[in-house]
């Protein structure tokens, strides 16, 4: 799969999840255009990216490729809070 194809299905995996999940009381549903890659990567045949959404949720959604299996991972997480730390 190369980096576009990746990209893509990624996208469409994570619009299939924040739309599945998303509360129905918002009337409300997102499509690819919705959905941004924050980072991507592809060592030999395996990729990964951290996505998210336009949606105030707070989620990120992490895509990881197998190459070996041709398998989709995707990790759903929630942000409760970002914590700042002097030193």
């Amino acid at each position: 799969m190369n980096e576009q194809e990746f990209t893509t299905v990624c996208k469409e995996k994570v619009v299939e999840y924040a739309n599945k999940h998303i509360d129905k009381t918002d009337n409300t549903s997102i499509d690819k255009s919705n959905v941004y890659v924050v980072w991507q990567c592809k060592t030999l045949q395996n990729s990964k990216a951290l996505l998210s959404t336009t949606l105030p949720d707070g989620m990120y959604y992490e895509a990881t490729y197998n190459g070996d299996k041709k398998e989709l991972y995707l990790d759903a997480y929630k942000k409760f809070e970002n914590v700042e730390y002097d030193f």
